[in-house]
């Protein structure tokens, strides 16, 4: 057990806490990788369209596909700043004799909604340019 002061902290529960965190920011890498594809998924589709000679309505410049690439971006940002901030906490309570406490589900029901919400807007852009 690692002593803290006076205090021991049992290292499966650090180890525990670390491993949670890093999961955490392979979501956030795995997110800002995913919006980087969405975001240039409308010049993909203006140069699809240039190669089969198709009339599309879709410029690259003001396609919705980079707003919701840079959403998803700024999102995948976010979940590793709440994650490193999260894990932060945990270990200074640890280090500070208070008990592990279960983490709430908040960081992970707002990212699901978020990513919903998302995936809601790419369907209706995708529906858009049929």
């Amino acid at each position: 057990m690692t002593t803290s002061g006076d205090i021991k902290v049992d290292p499966a529960t650090e180890m525990a806490a670390e491993r949670t965190m890093l999961a955490w920011i392979r979501t956030g890498l795995a997110l800002m990788g995913f919006g980087f594809v969405v975001s240039k998924f409308g010049l993909f589709l203006q140069k699809l369209a240039e190669i089969k000679n198709i009339h599309m309505k879709v410029q690259a410049n003001q396609s919705a596909s980079v707003w919701i690439g840079i959403a998803l971006v700024l999102l995948g940002v976010a979940v590793n700043i709440a994650a490193a901030t999260r894990f932060a906490g945990l270990i200074r309570r640890l280090h500070s004799g208070e008990k592990a406490k279960p983490m709430r589900w908040e960081l992970a029901g707002s990212v699901a909604i978020i990513m919903a919400l998302i995936g809601l807007g790419i369907a209706g852009y995708l529906l858009r340019l049929k």
